[in-house]
């Protein structure tokens, strides 16, 4: 009876210490947590379709990306558990990393220092930069139960996208010049040098911003594919091979000098336009000038002759006389 009653004991225990005291849990700060009952998430009403992180899904990928919204345990405690439940911790702080690192495979992309990408004109170039991404509170059933390895299958999405973008990548083309004495109605004029370097190389370093834009915009979808949101993608460096960084760096030197010149020019050109019109201007003033007396003398003898003929004539007779005084000798018409 006493072994029964030790063993007994024994049970009581062990249930109350596995069961019920190991059943109370809390929830850091930087942490969310996701309740599953025998395996099932506990689930709410809608689906991912219904929050505004689907807008970023393409229509044929809305139906492959339907997850159900579960309830999350916000930061707390203490919570219970019954033994049949599990909670699923994940944390929510953002987190940034190398974008060549290979969470597989360390020792790829040379230890994760640098991705390798191929350009438009097959050049086997190099990008160095960092991601910082976050877990989504909003789709945290894809993070925990979609996939297997989420963060393996956001960073493969990452660089298939960047190699992709880096595969195609053409460089916005330069307004063409259009001289200030050419009609709007006549075509432009392409001076050579003002337009981008055909290198793929040189592109992607002149618009790396853009770049960068483009792959903010890409991974947007990401938080409805994989729950992972993507703050901010920043590539910082694109090195070419080394045995074309001489080549171009030549092309670059070139190219800055031929548009150095070309701005000089323009520059010039503006400036004797400018000069040009500031002459024009001068002269019109002074010929408005020396026109004023005359209009207003006319306006003075149109208003006479409305007066009167006689009026007209004593004007003119008054002129004379004025003129008689200033002249030194005066020449009469004599009739015979």
């Amino acid at each position: 009876m006493d072994m029964l009653t030790s063993f007994l004991v024994g049970i009581g225990l062990w249930f109350l210490i596995r069961f019920v005291l190991m059943g109370f849990y809390t929830v850091n700060q930087s942490e969310r947590a996701v309740k599953t009952r025998f395996g099932r998430a506990d689930r709410l009403g809608p689906s991912t379709l219904e929050d505004p992180i689907a807008q970023c899904l393409r229509p044929e990928e809305r139906e492959r990306y339907v997850y159900p919204q579960v309830r999350v345990i916000p930061p707390g405690g203490p919570y219970f558990k019954m033994p049949w439940e599990r909670i699923h911790k994940v944390s929510v702080a953002t987190m940034t990393v190398n974008m060549a690192l290979d969470l597989e495979d360390p020792a790829a992309n040379e230890n994760g220092a640098r991705l390798e990408a191929v350009t438009k004109d097959q050049l086997n170039t190099g990008l160095t930069g960092q991601i910082r991404y976050r877990v989504s509170e909003r789709n945290l059933y894809a993070f925990l139960f979609g996939t297997k390895k989420p963060f393996v299958h956001v960073m493969a999405y990452f660089v298939s996208v960047l190699r992709q973008r880096i595969a195609n990548f053409e460089a916005k083309t330069a307004p063409a010049f259009q001289p200030p004495t050419i009609p709007s109605s006549d075509p432009a004029i392409n001076i050579p040098g003002t337009e981008m370097i055909g290198v793929s190389i040189n592109d992607l370093r002149k618009n790396l911003r853009d770049l960068n834009d483009y792959m903010e915009q890409e991974c947007k979808s990401a938080e409805a594919r994989y729950g992972v949101v993507f703050d901010a993608s920043l590539i910082t460096g694109i090195d070419p091979p080394a045995e074309v960084e001489s080549a171009l760096a030549a092309i670059n030197t070139a190219h800055n000098q031929v548009s150095s010149d070309i701005s000089l020019a323009q520059a010039h050109a503006d400036q004797k336009i400018e000069q040009s019109k500031r002459a024009v201007e001068i002269e019109t003033l002074r010929a408005e000038a020396e026109m004023e007396p005359l209009r207003a003398q006319a306006a003075e003898l149109l208003e006479t002759y409305k007066a009167g003929p006689e009026v007209l004539a004593a004007y003119l007779r008054n002129v004379r006389l004025s003129l008689y005084e200033r002249a030194q000798q005066v020449f009469l018409e004599v009739s015979r």
